[in-house]
C-alpha cells in the first residue's frame, strides 16, 4: 500500500506550475530521495541530449536504503501511470538505475558514485535547484527542554 502522505506530496509537486512535464517527474523523484534521507542530491538538465531530459542522482548509505528509495520511486511512478522502461542494479544495489525515458534516476552507494563520477560527466549541464522544503519539514516550535520534559 502506498504511503498516503507521500502520494499527497507528489500530487502537489506534479501539479506545481513551476515544473512542467517531465521536470515534475524529476522533482517528484528528488522529493522521494530526500524523504528517504538520500544525500548529495542533484538534478541535471539534459534537454537537448539524446539520453533523456533529466538525470537525478542521489547517494544512499547502504543497500537497504538504496533499495527502499528505488522501491518507493518505482511504486509511486507506476501508481501515477509512469512507465518504467528500465530498472537495473537492484541485486547489488551499488548503483540502481530507474529509466522512464524522460527522467533517469540513479541511486548510488558512496564508493560506486565516486567510481563512476556522473557528477563530473554531467558537470557541464545546468543543475535544477532543489527547494529547501524537500529536505526539511520546517522549523518546529518544540524546544529541547520541551522535548525532554518527563523523559528523565
Amino acid at each position: 500500500m502506498a504511503n498516503e502522505f507521500l502520494t499527497s506530496e507528489l500530487t502537489k509537486i506534479n501539479s506545481d506550475k513551476r515544473w512542467e512535464f517531465p521536470l515534475n517527474h524529476a522533482m517528484s523523484a528528488t522529493y522521494l530521495l530526500a524523504h528517504y534521507k538520500g544525500e548529495n542530491l542533484k538534478v541535471f538538465d539534459m534537454k537537448g541530449s539524446s539520453m533523456c531530459d533529466y538525470n537525478v542522482i542521489a547517494t544512499a548509505q547502504n543497500t537497504m536504503q538504496a533499495r527502499a528509495m528505488a522501491d518507493e520511486i518505482s511504486r509511486q511512478f507506476r501508481a501515477a501511470g509512469t512507465e518504467i522502461l528500465s530498472y537495473e542494479g537492484y541485486g547489488s544495489a551499488d548503483w540502481i538505475l530507474i529509466d522512464t525515458g524522460d527522467v533517469i534516476v540513479h541511486v548510488f552507494q558512496e564508493n560506486t558514485r565516486g567510481a563512476y563520477d556522473l557528477d563530473h560527466v554531467f558537470g557541464e549541464r545546468p543543475q535544477v535547484k532543489i527547494p529547501e522544503e524537500f529536505y526539511f519539514a520546517g522549523p518546529t516550535k518544540t524546544t529541547t527542554e520541551d522535548a525532554l520534559k518527563g523523559f528523565f
